[in-house]
Formats: C-alpha cells, structure tokens, sequence
C-alpha cells in the first residue's frame, strides 16, 4: 500500500492501520499549519481504498492490527454510507480491530445528523480527534480556523449524545503574548462544556510558508516564552471544570509533559507546573530550521 505525500496521524495512533480515506484537508487554511499544503483536497473512491485494504489482508497483516485511523484531515466529510462500508471492511478483513477513529472538524460533525453519526459508531467509530486549537473566538478568527468556538462545542457535544468519544487538541502560545490568561481561560471553559474523554495541548510551532511565521518574521505576532507557557497552562489547570477527562501534554513540542485526569489529578500537574517553572525545568529539542 502507497500512501499519497506526508502521512499524519495522532501520537496514540502509533500502532494502528492507516488508511487514506480522504487526501488532504477541506479546510487547509489555518495560518500556523503547513501539513497538508502540498496536497489537493479530495475523497478517495471505495474502490482505491478497498485495494488497499486487500493488499494488506493478503500480506497477512489481519490479525496484526487492534486499531484503525481513518487519514487524512477530512474523513468525516465522507457520505456516511460509504463510512460504514469501509469500516465494515476494515472489520472484516482485520477481526481484531477493537476501535475506529479518524480526524474531524467542527463543521463535518455538524453536517452529520444524530442519525449518520449513531450509524457511524455502530459500524465501529470510537474516537474523533477534534482540533479545537482555542476556545477564543478572536484567536480562532486570526488564525482562519472557520469555526466559532461555539460550534467546537456544539460539535463536541453531539459527539458524547452519539456515543462517540472525543479527543480535543488545544495549542499553548497560540494568542501570543497578549492573550496568555484570555486563550488559557477560553481553553478552560471549552473544554468544561465539552467535557471529552480526552484533551491536550501541543505548543505552538511555526514552519516556513505559514502565514503565522511571516507574522513573527515582522514583528506583528510575539510569541511567549516557555515560563509565560508554564504561566498559561496554570490559568487553564485553575479553571478547567471536566471531571474523567484524560489529560496530556505529551506531544514533541510540549516544554513540560504533564499526565493525569481532569479534575482529580490537578493539584499534581499543578505542581509540576510551578517546580517546571522555577527550576526552568523544560525540555530541549533538537535544532531545525523552524521556529518552535
């Protein structure tokens, strides 16, 4: 099987069939992401991703995996119908597979009826990995997410009625040094009203050929430093209100990794978080040519 340009996936994902259902992102506008400029949005035919299925089922690999991930960034811009023949495909060929998920923005869960997304979790759908990247809906604004951070948890909520569960990814840095305490406390509330299985933050990285990049090259965008992150991470520990959510900041940006459950694990991540902060206990990266 040949996958088309970069593939992208969730760390928890490590282990799981890929499989390209759609190629590239609908949306791909975001002014800090690069992942998927190189490619042109479109949704594979059953037939394609029905060969690809076969040539893995006749290399063996059917009892191998216990995971599935439906790639790229839009695969619940899918006809329903046609989601539920792929993923009953997928169980058939890999009858170990215990959990379906894919990417999905607030906008392609909101198209869905109640009905669509039932029938989805039916067929096997457990998890969507919802970038929310803000609960602020002038952030959202400045980095064109498309969405307000009102249908982020509209959508997130449809997902729980449904049965589905959900995996909401915030961004540390991501207001600049002027919104530290305003993106920390939107990202709090969002994620009290979501209330998802689980959350984490990444920290915010920028790549050449982003517009957000170019806005720091000149000066129009200052970003905050890894203290002022420790400063953020604490506002939104304060007052995030999600009881069970599972809670990381275990990504390869994030200066400090913190693990633990919303809201019974808090006071240790605060700790950690304050230690972090006056030690200067951060991780190092290694040197690219990105400004992280």
């Amino acid at each position: 099987m040949k996958y088309e340009g970069i593939l992208y996936r969730p760390p928890s994902e490590a282990r799981s069939l890929i499989l390209q259902v759609t190629i590239g992102c609908a949306h791909n506008t975001c002014t800090f992401c690069n992942m998927y400029k190189e490619k042109k949005f479109r949704v594979r035919s059953l037939e394609e991703i029905f060969r690809d299925i076969q040539e893995l089922e006749d290399d063996g690999y059917g009892p191998y995996f216990r995971k599935a991930f439906l790639a790229d960034g839009d695969a619940l811009m899918m006809k329903t119908e046609d989601l539920v023949k792929i993923m009953n495909r997928i169980h058939a060929a890999f009858p170990f597979v215990n959990r379906i998920s894919s990417y999905g923005t607030a906008k392609d869960i909101l198209n869905k009826t109640e009905e669509e997304l039932i029938a989805l979790r039916d067929a096997g759908l457990g998890l969507v990995y919802v970038g929310a990247e803000s609960g602020d809906d002038e952030i959202l604004r400045y980095i064109h997410k498309g969405v307000t951070a009102e249908e982020i948890i509209r959508a997130g909520q449809k997902l729980k009625k449904c049965g589905i569960g959900t995996s909401v990814t915030l961004i540390s840095g991501l207001g600049g040094r002027g919104k530290v305490r305003v993106h920390a406390e939107a990202c709090a509330d969002l994620i009290s009203k979501m209330n998802p299985e689980y959350a984490s933050f990444l920290t915010l990285r920028l790549y050449e050929g982003t517009e957000m990049y170019d806005d720091v090259v000149s000066g129009r965008f200052e970003r905050i430093t890894p203290d002022e992150i420790m400063d953020e991470m604490e506002i939104f520990l304060k007052k995030v209100d999600s009881p069970g959510t599972v809670f990381r900041t275990n990504h390869a940006s994030n200066y400090v990794i913190l693990a633990g459950d919303l809201n019974d694990d808090i006071p240790e991540m605060l700790e950690q978080v304050a230690t972090a902060r006056e030690k200067h206990l951060y991780r190092r990266f290694r040197e690219t040519g990105d400004l992280m």
